[in-house]
Order: structure tokens, then C-alpha cells, then sequence
């Protein structure tokens, strides 16, 4: 891979990582002390669910919070990994964590923080 390339997947990358951080920290209250982990908060901040609380809507808004928290932590981790990767400057990244070829180009395009190639994701038929 070319520097070039490498340059501006690393931009794609931490720009992603900052958006990701942004979004997180609209709902969410990061953990210090462990990396990419994160808390959802609450809607209403002085009252917590409880079995007689019928504000049905805020729970419903804290339960989609969560799992949106989980998705966009595990995808802050990837975009994490990845950047390390380069930062390591080992030749480790754009090469598939399961068989060790060259994740292409047009893969890491669409995906800068692919771990595998589209072989080993099950992806054969889109490269």
C-alpha cells in the first residue's frame, strides 16, 4: 500500500473515531479508566426506572441508548485497533487477521478498520 493511501485511510479513520467519540458523549458518560468503554445515561438524570415507573418513554429511549452504545463501542474499539495498526508502522495493517493476505484496497476504502479479507468475512462475491 502506498503512502499516499495509508495517509488518507488514517484521516478516514480518525475522523470516524472522533465522530464516534462525539456521538457517544451526546448519551453516554465514558469510562476512565477502561478504554472504549461507555455508559448510557438516563433521558431524565434525577430519576432512575423503577417497577412502578410509568414514564414508559424513557425507558424506551434509555434501552435504545444502550444497545446503541454497545454498537458504537465495539465499532470506537475497531476504529482503536485499526489506528493502532498503523501507528505501529509493522506492515500489520491492511492484512487479514485470519489468513494474513492483503485486505484490497477497495475493501479498505469502504471499511478502513476492516480486520479481515472479504474472503474470510464471507464476503467473496462483493471484491
Amino acid at each position: 500500500m502506498n503512502k499516499k493511501t495509508l495517509q488518507e485511510l488514517e484521516q478516514k479513520l480518525k475522523e470516524e473515531k472522533s465522530f464516534l467519540k462525539k456521538t457517544l458523549s451526546s448519551f453516554a458518560t465514558k469510562n476512565k479508566k477502561v478504554p472504549y468503554d461507555y455508559t448510557a445515561r438516563f433521558p431524565n438524570p434525577g430519576s432512575r426506572p423503577s417497577a412502578d415507573d410509568e414514564n414508559a418513554e424513557e425507558i424506551e429511549t434509555y434501552d435504545k441508548n444502550t444497545a446503541l452504545e454497545h454498537t458504537l463501542e465495539l465499532r470506537l474499539q475497531e476504529v482503536g485497533i485499526a489506528l493502532q495498526k498503523i501507528k505501529k508502522d509493522n506492515g500489520s495493517y491492511g492484512k487479514c487477521e485470519i489468513c494474513g493476505k492483503p485486505i484490497k484496497i477497495t475493501r479498505l476504502k469502504a471499511n478502513p478498520a476492516a480486520k479481515t479479507c472479504s474472503q474470510c468475512a464471507g464476503l467473496s462475491s462483493v471484491d
